[in-house]
């Protein structure tokens, strides 16, 4: 019984079909910075507009990242990223929201 080959990705970090991605690997990296933002500015009480903005924003690039995403790789980052993006955003609503004190 013959065993089909796979096609040699160790050299590619995003794109494990071969083919380059540059919008879904701009949306991962994107998700994936603003999650950590969001993420670290979440645990001080007087950055909730930082955190829950960042994860706001970050939350919907991860949605829109998964929705055109076409890897494996590519959706795992994302998911790693909107997770972060989530914690964060809810973390800081809970701090004092989008607008706490501004309005």
């Amino acid at each position: 019984m013959a065993q089909a080959l796979r096609p040699n990705t160790a050299g590619s970090l995003f794109a494990t079909d071969g083919r380059r991605h540059p919008v879904q690997d701009a949306l991962l990296a994107v998700t994936l910075v603003l999650g950590v933002v969001s993420f670290v500015t979440a645990m001080f009480d007087g950055l909730h507009l930082i955190s829950s903005w960042t994860g706001l924003v970050g939350i919907v690039t991860g949605a829109y990242g998964q929705w055109i995403s076409e890897t494996t790789r590519e959706r795992f980052g994302l998911v790693l990223g909107l997770g972060a993006s989530a914690i964060g955003f809810f973390l800081g609503m809970a701090h004092g929201g989008l607008f706490g004190g501004l309005f």
